[in-house]
């Protein structure tokens, strides 16, 4: 069996499970071949969670790199950004990345993993950010803190509408981001629209 087929297995387990209850022996059993054979692809468990984390994550960031390669507006590549980053659907990209924070904290592998993955979504952001500012469609003094704030409120409501599902509706998330992104930016929230 590939590598790749392997990492699809463990996403699908560990979004069914979470980290913190799947063993490698359900990926093993889920992919229809030995822990033996697992262990020769990852050399450890948390190896081999950080590993299906980023390929997880990889189809998102390949939705971001053709964003980034657009060449719409700073307003429009913000409000795309806004939309791919945000929880939408299932969410269920959003369920892994919540779980993988919290194991993050007992992995070391899969804290790096998050934490680069974090990384290249707030280089993008603030990229579009400074983009805006320097055509004059944002007016913003320090686009890293505006990239921060934005961002931090992004990823505590698509906790709070993921875990909490019954709190607030995707769309009134979609209304916050859209407030707190136009007010930081010095634009409307239809803007975003």
């Amino acid at each position: 069996m590939r590598r790749e087929d392997l990492l699809k297995t463990a996403c699908e387990v560990i979004a069914s499970q979470g980290f913190g209850h799947t063993r490698t022996l359900d990926i093993a059993r889920a992919a229809g071949v030995s822990q033996a054979l697992l262990f020769y692809h990852f050399e450890t468990k948390d190896q081999l969670f950080a590993q299906a984390f980023a390929y997880a994550a990889r189809r998102d960031l390949d939705s971001l790199t053709t964003l980034e390669r657009s060449r719409g507006t700073a307003v429009e590549r913000l409000r795309d950004l806004l939309k791919l980053y945000s929880p939408t659907g299932s969410a269920k990209m959003w369920r892994v990345w919540i779980d993988a924070w919290a194991e993050s904290m007992r992995s070391a592998d899969l804290e790096e993993t998050s934490r680069r993955l974090d990384l290249r979504w707030k280089e993008s952001f603030r990229a579009i950010v400074e983009e805006g500012v320097a055509s004059g469609a944002f007016v913003c003094a320090d686009p890293e803190a505006a990239t921060w704030r934005i961002l931090s409120l992004v990823d505590g409501l698509a906790v709070q509408v993921t875990v909490h599902r019954k709190v607030l509706s995707r769309r009134r998330v979609a209304e916050l981001v859209r407030t707190a992104a136009a007010a930081e930016l010095g634009i409307t929230a239809e803007d975003l629209s």
